[in-house]
């Protein structure tokens, strides 16, 4: 019996080896959360001094990817070895303490493992041992990463977003999650109409409510799952938004004033189409009696 028959047979152990295999995953999404916006950062100053025909600085500073330099404390320096690098267990054996200076290391590094994981497992657990998993899970990760650097930096790289644009487009080839045509116009519009949206409510109050990385971002929902669930994408991001800006003013005293990225919010609602939208459309139906 091969491993992935093993896999197929046994639920019990396919999801095992997802939240296992997640939990690294969390591991380098954290590197990713961390060091893409700098590595982004790094490329615009270097182009803004081509472009304008400034000398490079010459610097003795390590190039920044997501592999070097090696992950050290941001207190002390002190270079992460191997087993301070083990997802979640060891942050609980160092007790959320750099072993060196005993600086205290920040409980989301942990949080998003640990979240990883557990999204991880409702995928395989919903889909089963089917092309639908090995297709959701990366963009499960792929939407963890975006709405933290968007959170942090409101940013929603094009490095992340449109490879997995372009993905959906090619798993609607293969009758994956949607058909071609509704992956298309699903592409199209979902871009559209947060475009749209962004240019009216600037004409009318002068301000920018979103950013283009919105756009994007809703047009690869469009690509993923066509577009008969934009509707519903953008309306459960605006109750996600609601409910999560309440939560952050009523329980960390957020200043609603500050604006919130919109970015986390698509993405949550676009998750959550992507598992339960046919449920959700389904009793929305049933609920006005159309079904």
């Amino acid at each position: 019996m091969t491993l992935l028959s093993l896999l197929q047979e046994n639920q019990l152990l396919f999801l095992t080896t997802v939240s296992l295999f997640s939990l690294a995953v969390g591991s380098f999404l954290n590197v990713v959360i961390l060091r893409l916006p700098k590595m982004m950062e790094s490329e615009w100053h270097t182009q803004c001094r081509e472009l304008l025909e400034i000398e490079q600085e010459e610097t003795s500073l390590e190039k920044i990817t997501l592999s070097k330099p090696a992950s050290t404390c941001p207190h002390c320096g002190h270079k992460i070895r191997a087993w301070e690098n083990i997802p979640v267990v060891s942050y609980l054996i160092l007790k959320g303490k750099c072993s060196s200076c005993k600086a205290g290391i920040s409980p989301r590094y942990p949080i998003i493992e640990a979240a990883t994981a557990l999204l991880s497992v409702v995928v395989a657990w919903h889909f089963g041992f089917t092309w639908e998993t090995a297709a959701a899970l990366p963009l499960t990760w792929a939407l963890i990463a975006l709405s933290m650097i968007d959170f942090d930096h409101k940013l929603l790289p094009d490095s992340i977003v449109l490879p997995f644009l372009w993905l959906g487009l090619i798993l609607s080839t293969f009758g994956i999650f949607t058909d071609p045509g509704s992956s298309i116009y699903g592409a199209v519009f979902g871009y559209l109409s947060l475009w749209s949206i962004f240019h009216i409510f600037r004409i009318l109050t002068g301000k920018e409510g979103m950013g283009y990385g919105d756009f994007k971002l809703l047009a690869l929902f469009g690509a993923w799952l066509g577009w008969q669930y934009l509707l519903q994408i953008i309306l459960l991001s605006s109750v996600v938004g609601a409910v999560i800006g309440l939560l952050l003013i009523i329980f960390l005293w957020r200043d609603r004033n500050i604006p919130i990225p919109f970015g986390p919010y698509i993405a949550t609602a676009g998750w959550i189409s992507l598992m339960w939208g046919d449920s959700i459309n389904h009793a929305y139906l049933t609920w006005a009696g159309l079904s």
